[in-house]
């Protein structure tokens, strides 16, 4: 059954939460300063019961959500066999009702081989057809059929059912805390702010060269890139980081480096306008989400899942056609009645997407799941 099916339905009622056990990929760290995009999202949509198992961090984890870290074991298939190893100790020592897996087909199959009777839920952030048991239509059916696959836009269910792959994808989209974003400022400040990795996939090169132009026709604005080329503290300086730090000092564009998450999102919400031109297919766009819920005015790309994200509340611009982007850039500097316009659009629909709302529909789905595993193909019944 390849029709989309939104999460949710009939939920089970049970005397307890469940003990839902998720499962993180092992570069991510479930730690306040260093949490990834996929951590930061798993942390937002914890409910009562769930404890995260990952790699451990460096610094103390979230203390609101349970954690554990997976253990390390001796085993002799590399580094990704050693975690599948810990992760298999660490079910065996919580056991969960459920165990939800992210971003990694290849550990979710290992763990349905090893622990048939628990229901198992892959969640994908990213292209499955680039990752490991997952490039090829006949690795995602076989996935399909041994577990529920939730894909975070409706991009990356497309990819997941490309090139004649069968079964059923619900899709969950990646959840915003709205009540915990700082409020927007009453006088924003005339600055056009970056938010991201500096990678040449999210298009930086491209803002800095389109704020090269515009820049000097608007002397009291200011330009600001936050991020680096990993998230932490510890991102190496890369050759194309170089380059754009240098092309930024003859910009007049500030490179503030990784900063925490909290602090990225404090700048969201006094920054007039936020850019997001990625390159690539972005397989959903948090950057553009989290500046909409700050209620910047956002000037984004079409790539990927990024117009299921912003639909009319953004500008968009190919960040490799230089003269758009430059003109969404100068509309939104030389109009104030514009910018409040987009930007309390993008406030209005990031209420879509706030995790108060999507919380229910995930545990709705683990609830059905656990009723009626190990036959997954009735999820996909209407």
């Amino acid at each position: 059954m390849n029709r989309a099916s939104p999460v949710g339905g009939p939920a089970a009622h049970f005397s307890r939460p469940l003990r839902v056990m998720t499962v993180l990929p092992p570069r991510e760290r479930f730690a306040p300063g260093e949490a990834g995009a996929i951590a930061l999202l798993v942390h937002r949509m914890a409910g009562a019961g769930e404890v995260v198992v990952g790699s451990p961090p460096g610094t103390p984890p979230y203390g609101d959500v349970a954690f554990a870290p997976v253990p390390s074991v001796l085993f002799p298939l590399g580094t990704m066999g050693r975690y599948r190893a810990g992760v298999a100790r660490l079910i065996h020592k919580i056991g969960p009702d459920l165990v939800e897996i992210h971003n990694r087909p290849d550990l979710a199959r290992a763990v349905r081989q090893r622990f048939p009777h628990i229901p198992l839920v892959l969640v994908l952030h990213n292209d499955p057809c680039g990752m490991r048991g997952g490039k090829t239509a006949a690795e995602r059916t076989e996935l399909a059929r041994n577990m529920a696959v939730v894909a975070v836009s409706g991009w990356v269910r497309e990819r997941f059912l490309g090139q004649g792959a069968q079964g059923h994808v619900a899709v969950l989209p990646n959840g915003l805390d709205l009540a915990a974003l700082p409020a927007p400022a009453p006088v924003r400040d005339n600055l056009v702010l970056f938010a991201g990795r500096v990678v040449a996939d999210k298009g930086v090169d491209a803002f800095v060269q389109a704020c090269a132009t515009v820049l000097p026709r608007h002397p009291t604005w200011q330009a600001r890139i936050i991020g680096a080329d990993r998230f932490g503290p510890a991102s190496p300086q890369t050759e194309f980081l170089t380059k754009v730090q240098a092309q930024a000092r003859a910009a007049g564009v500030h490179m503030a480096g990784y900063l925490p998450h909290t602090q990225v999102v404090q700048a969201m919400s006094h920054a007039a306008i936020v850019v997001v031109p990625s390159r690539w297919a972005e397989p959903f766009g948090m950057a553009a989400l989290e500046a909409m819920g700050c209620g910047a005015a956002l000037v984004t790309s079409a790539k990927g899942g990024l117009p299921d994200v912003a639909g009319q509340a953004a500008l968009y611009a190919n960040p490799d056609d230089l003269p758009t982007l430059v003109e969404a850039l100068d509309r939104l500097m030389s109009d104030p009645d514009l910018r409040t316009r987009m930007g309390q659009a993008g406030r209005a629909r990031a209420q879509m997407f706030d995790s108060a709302a999507l919380r229910p529909q995930r545990q709705s789905l683990h609830t059905r799941l656990v009723r009626c595993w190990p036959d997954v193909g009735l999820l996909g019944q209407p």
